[in-house]
């Protein structure tokens, strides 16, 4: 994954999208960071996957607080900046499931292991 952000930041260079090569420079550095962390604790150096894909929920978490805060404060400019920036960062994390789907595959599932009520689902 962090190869596939590298690559990107390597596009946006060329395309010259400074809000693009901004966020993705932050990814990188916030990667790198945990990186460095990982090896002063004795740990591989190479982070994983699953570790990159927190380390970006907690990235677009600490947006959505400063968003809250922006708008409070009528920083609407901002407000979108930070914005643009989780359209950025939620392209490289995994596609949430809608209400809907979720329910499906509740449904589904409940169907396969015969769960009538919820004392079954225990």
């Amino acid at each position: 994954m962090k190869d596939i952000i590298t690559n990107e930041l390597s596009k946006a260079l060329k395309n010259g999208d400074k809000e693009r090569i901004h966020t993705l420079r932050l990814i990188i550095a916030a990667i790198k960071d945990k990186e460095i962390a990982s090896r002063s604790s004795g740990e591989d150096s190479e982070i994983l996957e699953g570790t990159i894909i927190q380390l970006l929920k907690k990235m677009v978490k600490q947006r959505n607080d400063s968003i809250e805060m922006f708008e409070k404060a009528s920083r609407i400019e901002l407000a979108e900046k930070e914005k643009l920036e989780i359209t950025i960062i939620n392209e490289f994390l995994p596609k949430q499931l809608s209400e809907e789907e979720t329910k499906k595959i509740c449904f589904e599932t409940m169907k396969k292991v015969g769960a009538s009520s919820v004392k079954d689902m225990g």
